[in-house]
């Protein structure tokens, strides 16, 4: 066991084509459900006038959090989310409990799976 994946219980999300309020309402929404290495503070920048910024955040499913509410997006938002099969299944239920998950595409590994989604707001 020692030689796996040290935090099977976290995923980590990739958020892209959206602006950056959208991309923070995102992070603050999961950060409510899940302890995370964005801290409250960390907010998401435009890095760039032409390439597309890309945010990242990395949250730990097996110490939930209550509280979890329903957030606003004022449009669309792309998430790559990929972890263990039991860290994926837990945060897409939180996922639907947050926004209306449209599911683009998954990969399956062996170890791990990985979601394509767009969130929009319920």
């Amino acid at each position: 066991m020692a030689g796996e994946r040290l935090h099977p219980e976290s995923v980590s999300v990739e958020l892209s084509g959206c602006s950056k309020e959208d991309a923070r309402t995102v992070f603050d929404a999961l950060c409510a459900c899940f302890s995370s290495d964005r801290r409250s503070d960390d907010v998401p920048r435009d890095c760039h006038e032409v390439r597309p910024t890309v945010w990242l955040g990395t949250f730990d499913v097996a110490d939930a959090h209550g509280g979890c509410d329903p957030a606003r997006l004022t449009a669309s938002v792309e998430a790559d989310v990929q972890g263990g099969y039991w860290a994926i299944e837990r945060f897409r239920t939180t996922l639907d409990s947050l926004f209306t998950v449209h599911d683009l595409s998954t990969v399956s590994g062996d170890q791990e799976r990985e979601l394509h989604v767009r969130l929009e707001s319920h």
